[in-house]
C-alpha cells in the first residue's frame, strides 16, 4: 500500500519522498488510520516494523492543521525508555516535519538542564523525552502540559523493565484528562496490559507481527563456544569475514567494556557504550560507527535500545540477554526496512538453558555452525552441562582468567561419568577419604 494512500498531507509526503519512504509498512496501515480516530490505540509493535512513522505522521499533520502562527506550546508528549531512542524518535519528529510550521524538542538525562529549559520556554509543539528528565522539567516549572493532545508510550515493556512507572504516573497528574492516548510495545504482556487499563480508555488493538515472524529477515546462527575464548572467537569472525560495520551485545558493563578492550587489543577499531558512559561518550561512539570510523560497537541492551543505523548487516551477541525478549530487540537492530540481515550468538555450555528460551520464543529451532578449536567439551546434564572433570579448570570473569585447578578423583577409585549419572557419578567417583581415616581414629579431633 502507498502512503499517499493514507491521507496524509502534501508536505507530509514531499518529506517522506526525500526519505524515499513510498510504501506503507504493516504497522502503518493499522495505525495511521486508527490515529485519525483520536481513540486509544494499544500496538504490538517489533523494531525495525515503522512504528515510529506510525504515530508521528498522523500527529504532525492534525496540530499542523490546527497551528495558528506564532503560537507554540506542548500539544504531544512522546515518552521513551532511553536517551538514544529519544533522539531516534525526534529525529523522525523533525525529518518528517520539515515542510510544517511545528518546533519540537527532544529532552534526556546526561544534557544541559538549563539550555533545554531555555528552548523550552522559546515555545515548542511536541516534546520527545525520558520520564525522569521531563519530570525534573515539570517539578521546575520549565514546561506546562495543560494542552497536551496527545501523549505517546514508545516500547512500553522497557520502560516498565527500568522501573520507570512510577515516573509516568507523576507525569500523568500534569497532563488534561481529554486526550489521545497511545501505547506502544514490543510484547503485549500482563504487566503492559495492566499498565494500559490505567492510561487507556476503550483502546483498539492492533497485533501486526508476533515475535517470531518480525525477524524474518534476519539470518540467525549460533556458535558454541568455551567461555573464555568468546573474545577470540569475536574478534576472528569479524576478521576473518571481513565484516565492516558490527553491533556486539553484551549482558553487563564491565563487560562490554572488556569486550571492547580486546576488541581493540586485536586491531578492530571498537568503541562502547553502556549506562555508565556520559551522554556525550555515547553520542561520539553511535555517530563514529555510523559515520564508518568505528568499526566495531559494544553496547549493552539498555544503551542499545532505539539504535537505528541504515544497513547494519550484522549483530552478534557475546551472550544471552538476562531478559529472554531482549533477544529479539538485538537483531531487530539488522534487516531493517525489508534489508536482510545477520545474528551471530556466541553460546557457552552454561547458556544452552537459555537458547532454548530464546528458541521457544522465536518458535524455531536456531542453526549451529561449530568452529574447530573453539567447540567446546561438555557433559550434559539436567542441570546444564559441564566440562569432563578430568579436563576441567575453574574460571573466572568474561575471558576465562584461570583459578586454582580441580582436583580429579585417582584413578584407582574413578569411575567413568556417564550421561545419565551426570553429577551423581562424578560425586561417587570421589575417593571416602573421610570414612577411612575415621576407622584408623583420625575422624576425631
Amino acid at each position: 500500500m502507498s502512503l499517499a494512500t493514507l491521507g496524509l498531507s502534501e508536505e507530509i509526503l514531499k518529506a517522506l519522498k526525500d526519505k524515499g519512504y513510498e510504501s506503507a509498512t504493516p504497522i502503518q496501515k493499522e495505525l495511521i488510520p486508527q490515529m485519525f480516530t483520536r481513540r486509544d490505540i494499544m500496538a504490538g509493535a517489533q523494531t525495525g516494523t515503522g512504528k515510529t512513522a506510525g504515530f508521528a505522521l498522523p500527529i504532525l499533520q492534525e496540530l499542523s492543521k490546527a497551528y495558528i502562527e506564532g503560537q507554540h506550546y506542548p500539544k504531544a508528549v512522546i515518552l521513551v525508555p532511553t536517551r538514544e531512542l529519544a533522539r531516534q524518535v525526534h529525529e523522525s519528529f523533525v525529518n518528517y516535519g520539515k515542510y510544517l510550521p511545528l518546533k519540537s524538542i527532544v529532552l534526556y538525562g546526561g544534557a544541559n538542564l538549563t539550555a533545554q529549559a531555555n528552548k523550552l520556554k522559546q515555545g515548542v509543539d511536541i516534546i520527545v523525552a525520558t520520564s525522569g528528565r521531563l519530570l525534573e522539567h515539570i517539578n521546575q516549572k520549565n514546561v506546562n502540559l495543560e494542552s497536551v493532545d496527545y501523549l505517546v508510550l514508545d516500547e512500553a515493556d522497557t520502560i516498565l523493565d527500568m522501573g520507570f512507572v512510577h515516573e509516568v504516573s507523576a507525569i500523568l497528574q500534569h497532563l488534561p484528562t481529554r486526550r489521545q492516548n497511545v501505547l506502544i510495545s514490543a510484547t503485549l504482556s500482563g504487566s503492559v496490559k495492566r499498565l494500559a487499563e490505567q492510561i487507556l480508555t476503550k483502546p483498539k488493538l492492533i497485533e501486526v507481527d508476533s515475535m517470531g515472524t518480525s525477524a524474518s529477515a534476519v539470518t540467525q546462527v549460533v556458535y558454541p563456544v568455551e567461555k573464555e575464548k568468546k573474545a577470540e572467537l569475536l574478534s576472528y569472525l569479524i576478521g576473518s569475514r571481513n565484516y565492516t560495520q558490527v553491533l556486539v551485545f553484551v549482558r553487563k558493563k564491565e563487560v562490554a567494556d572488556e569486550v571492547g578492550k580486546e576488541l581493540n587489543l586485536s586491531g578492530l577499531k571498537t568503541a562502547v557504550i553502556h549506562g555508565g558512559k556520559s551522554s556525550g561518550e555515547r553520542s561520539r561512539a553511535l555517530s563514529g560507527f555510523k559515520e564508518g570510523k568505528i568499526r566495531v560497537l559494544v553496547a549493552t541492551d539498555i544503551a542499545a535500545r532505539g539504535l537505528d543505523i541504515p544497513a547494519l548487516e550484522v549483530v552478534m551477541n557475546f551472550d544471552i540477554p538476562h531478559v529472554t525478549g531482549d533477544y529479539i530487540h538485538r537483531i531487530g537492530r539488522t534487516g531493517r526496512a525489508g534489508a536482510k540481515g545477520l545474528a551471530i550468538t556466541l553460546i557457552s555450555p552454561l547458556e544452552m538453558v537459555a537458547l532454548k528460551d530464546v528458541e521457544k520464543l522465536m518458535g524455531k529451532a536456531i542453526p549451529q555452525e561449530k568452529l574447530e578449536g573453539y567447540v567446546p567439551k561438555v557433559i550434559a546434564t539436567q542441570k546444564g552441562a559441564r566440562k569432563n572433570p578430568k579436563e576441567h579448570k575453574a574460571t573466572d570473569g568474561a575471558f576465562g582468567k584461570k583459578k586454582k585447578s580441580v582436583g580429579t578423583a585417582p584413578k584407582s577409585k574413578k569411575r567413568k561419568v556417564t550421561k545419565r549419572d551426570g553429577f551423581k557419578a562424578y560425586d561417587a567417583a570421589k575417593p571416602k577419604v573421610e570414612k577411612k581415616d575415621k576407622k584408623r581414629g583420625r575422624g576425631k579431633k
